[in-house]
């Protein structure tokens, strides 16, 4: 079945079909580093990352490249604030990020370039921009001439008025537009600068991404994504600046923008103070069930985050990890999975990454598994674990996941092993009341006994 993916240029679902089906290319706007990564940034990570493991199983080679923003005024104010260097601030957070994400069980992209490592190729698609009359200088700032693009606004679909509105940019008196948007602006003693023809400045926030993608991707590519927020004005100026400096030639075939995070209905916003970070929330919950949380609703939809919904993806893996466990892993048969329940899941993704839809699938099958016959079990088990990772989950071990999450002053795994030996002596003895109070202790821990015939397991819950 083909892959079938809504882009946001066209406001329709289009069958994918690459540029090179030998190198299929694409570009996701990355964090910028001033703080820790909210659960709003690592929507977008989540999403192109399940992309991207969708590309790698179909084409023989993808590129997939995220970038890190480690030039802008949200970074000058951030380390002032903190009294660090900007180089100190930016290397934490990249850091922190990476670590985060990595929790998430989001793969790394092919290439991660850094605006700051990118500066000599802004300034030179700068000097384009203003050869070609799409582009001027004043006042020591350099910015883009929006009425020379007769097709400014096609991505979001605004007209003149929204435009301008919607930009929020600085009405300057430089400017001979009011929708002109600044490619380079100058810098203070105190803030980052580099030589440039306009004398020394940093460059704006738009142009990064416009010269850090042609820089790996070429002047057009397959797939450009990001969040809702960035069609306008980010991704709108990106394929201004792009077209203008290339000649004209078309700059990404489909544009891909997951939804917005809410938190307990509203909006996620750092001014209402409603956000959580990834990092905080790691120590709530394994990060496969944050990501879980993250995968639950359509891309496309808003997502509703909440710590009920937290919970509850923990306790949906607490079910898959389960039913594995329970099932004998057979090295030397090493059953291939169910063909038709993995192309189910792959048919739900491939359809603008139905993930509700393929998460419904891998319940199906964790029911399967449950009630099938010790001889269907071990094929099962790998269509679980299979298709599990389609979406980047169930990589773990089962053993580990469910005896892991141990809190600070909860019962380390000896003393739970422990009272679980003496509750069997208890049994043994016919000392039933002993038995039960020793499971009901446990339960008050939050542990979880199975009594099974091969004796009895335990889980944190």
């Amino acid at each position: 079945m083909a892959l079938v993916v809504y882009n946001t240029l066209t406001r329709r679902e289009e069958e994918f079909s690459p540029i090179d089906p030998s190198n299929v290319r694409m570009y996701v706007c990355g964090p910028t580093v001033y703080d820790l990564a909210h659960i709003g940034n690592a929507r977008p990570v989540v999403v192109f990352d399940l992309l991207y493991r969708l590309l790698k199983r179909r084409y023989p080679r993808v590129t997939y490249v995220r970038n890190i923003t480690d030039v802008e005024d949200k970074i000058n104010a951030a380390a002032r604030a903190n009294g660090e260097s900007i180089r100190a601030l930016t290397e934490r957070t990249a850091k922190a990020f990476h670590e985060d994400m990595a929790a998430l069980n989001a793969l790394p992209p092919d290439h991660e370039p850094r605006a700051t490592e990118h500066i000599h190729d802004m300034i030179a698609m700068i000097q384009t921009l203003i050869e070609s009359g799409h582009a001027y200088v004043a006042d020591g700032h350099v910015l883009f001439s929006v009425p020379s693009m007769p097709e400014y606004g096609t991505l979001s679909r605004r007209n003149r008025d929204e435009l301008v509105a919607g930009a929020r940019v600085e009405v300057a008196p430089y400017k001979k537009d009011p929708a002109d948007f600044v490619l380079w602006k100058p810098s203070a003693e105190d803030d980052p600068g580099w030589e440039s023809p306009w004398g020394r400045g940093r460059p704006g926030w738009h142009i990064e991404c416009s010269a850090m993608s042609a820089a790996h991707l070429g002047e057009t590519f397959d797939i450009h994504g990001g969040g809702l927020d960035l069609i306008f004005p980010h991704h709108e100026n990106e394929i201004a600046q792009s077209v203008c400096a290339h000649g004209g030639r078309p700059f990404v075939r489909y544009w891909m923008h997951n939804g917005y995070v809410m938190v307990n209905g509203e909006k996620m916003s750092k001014s209402l103070g409603n956000f959580f970070t990834v990092r905080e929330l790691l120590d709530e919950a394994p990060g496969e069930a944050i990501r879980l949380a993250l995968l639950s609703a359509h891309y496309r939809q808003p997502l509703d985050f909440t710590r009920e919904l937290l919970a509850q993806s923990k306790q949906t893996l607490d079910r898959f990890y389960l039913a594995l466990r329970s099932a004998p892993v057979d090295d030397a048969a090493d059953p291939d999975p169910d063909p038709g329940l993995i192309a189910r899941i792959e048919a739900a993704l491939d359809q603008d990454l139905n993930t509700p839809q393929a998460i419904a699938e891998l319940h199906e099958i964790t029911t399967q598994l449950n009630k099938a016959r010790a001889a269907e079990k071990a094929r099962l088990r790998a269509t679980l674990v299979a298709g599990g990772a389609l979406l980047g989950l169930l990589e773990g071990d089962p053993e580990a996941w469910l005896k892991g999450g141990a809190r600070p002053g909860s019962l380390t795994d000896d003393e739970i092993e422990a009272m679980i030996a003496r509750r069997i002596e208890a049994r043994r003895n016919r000392d039933f009341a002993t038995a039960d109070n020793i499971r009901d202790e446990l339960l008050a821990q939050g542990i979880h006994l199975e009594d099974g015939p091969g004796g009895t397991s335990w889980r944190r819950g």
